[in-house]
């Protein structure tokens, strides 16, 4: 069965607003491929695979209190290749932050992600980011 990219795009920022919020990682690790490609930094090595992605989300998850998660509607493009603009409220280390960025993911035909790419900027404060394009 092939899914196509605007339904898998629009599962997977609804999976993940909720995932990110309650740091279920297990729904999240549901949306990728066994062998996926996540990129979290530009200059950071991949995490390939679910069991390396599983490890860095919890690594990641793991001083954080979210208190809001919001995603954009995911833009579609070609080749199974979506965008999706993300702003996080949490707090860490019993700081406030806000955590804004975007992610690009590219899926195969089963609507599973294959390779994702994120590039975020955190900031001290609770703030809403500015000139975004797609964030609601």
């Amino acid at each position: 069965m092939t899914m196509a990219t605007s339904e898998a795009a629009e599962r997977f920022v609804r999976v993940w607003a909720r995932g990110w919020a309650e740091h279920d990682v297990d729904a999240l690790l549901e949306l990728y491929a066994e062998d996926c490609v996540h990129r979290s930094m530009p200059f950071r090595e991949p995490h390939r695979g679910r069991a390396e992605l599983a490890a860095y989300l919890r690594w990641s998850f793991a001083a954080e209190q979210v208190s809001d998660v919001r995603f954009s509607t995911p833009v579609i493009g070609q080749h199974g290749v979506a965008v999706a603009e993300f702003r996080v409220l949490a707090e860490e280390d019993g700081e406030p932050s806000t955590l804004a960025g975007c992610v690009f993911v590219r899926f195969d035909g089963d609507g599973l992600a294959v390779e994702t790419r994120d590039y975020w900027h955190a900031e001290a404060g609770h703030r809403e980011p500015t000139g975004t394009l797609f964030l609601n």
